[in-house]
């Protein structure tokens, strides 16, 4: 699917968009034919609707159809997805330096600049509980399904990256090109066909391993990094939050 062929969708939401870009499997370099399209990105509330007493939504959610293929929409308000971004979360991170964009502006190129500013050692934590959780959901299934093993490779790669290069990189594709796994490959050969496709018999045993000790690698390259303990970009983050909301003052008293 062509990102600009869902300008359309992001057009008809209530509130500008800063940005909006593709995640989900699309960013992660494995979507299967069946697969939904996962749209995410920041909308801005007009000042009246921050200040005053009715306050407007901090998270918009829409659901909709695009020539059969289901497209899931989640913005977040500028400031609430500025405070996301001083946390340890390594996915809203991924939203914001997603390559599949649909929409951006100026100020979206500025966030990313600060974003980088944004991440620490600490990120690690977002890695390795993300790719605990999604093993129980694999292991969890009477017969297992490749997707949410695929998410335990993704984010373990993601993290192991991120913790030795300081670069945030989504895509399960790129990432297996620098470590070479031949299984990666083939499982995502696997799942491109559906959604549903299931783990062969007796490849349990080999991918419990592969997990437990690409658990050890991020964890030794959380303790190896140069990445901050803590944002070096919060004043820049808090001062492009402030311009951009009273840019809409501006922008209400002119009409």
């Amino acid at each position: 699917m062509i990102d600009q062929q869902l300008a359309p969708i992001v057009a008809k939401q209530p509130y500008p968009l800063l940005f909006a870009t593709i995640s989900g499997a699309h960013l992660y370099g494995f979507p299967s034919v069946d697969s939904d399209v996962d749209l995410r990105g920041v909308h801005i509330l007009p000042a009246h609707e921050v200040v005053g007493l009715e306050p407007g939504p901090e998270t918009i959610e829409t659901t909709s159809d695009h020539d059969g293929t289901e497209i899931d929409l989640v913005t977040h308000d500028l400031l609430k997805f500025a405070r996301l971004m001083l946390r340890r979360n390594g996915y809203v991170l991924e939203q914001l330096f997603s390559p599949h964009v649909v929409q951006t502006t100026p100020e979206h190129d500025a966030l990313k600049a600060i974003g980088v500013g944004c991440i620490t050692r600490h990120h690690a934590h977002h890695y390795l509980g993300f790719a605990r959780s999604q093993w129980k959901l694999f292991v969890g299934d009477a017969r297992p399904r490749i997707k949410p093993l695929l998410y335990v490779y993704r984010v373990l790669l993601t993290g192991i990256h991120l913790m030795r290069t300081g670069e945030i990189e989504a895509n399960l594709v790129r990432l297996n090109a620098e470590c070479g796994f031949s299984y990666l490959a083939d499982l995502i050969a696997t799942k491109q066909v559906g959604e549903q496709a299931t783990l062969a018999d007796g490849d349990l045993a080999f991918h419990e391993r592969e997990f437990t000790r690409l658990l050890t690698v991020l964890e030794e390259a959380r303790d190896a990094t140069s990445l901050p303990e803590l944002p070096t970009s919060r004043q820049a983050l808090h001062d492009l939050v402030v311009r951009i909301r009273l840019a809409t003052v501006s922008a209400a008293g002119s009409r």
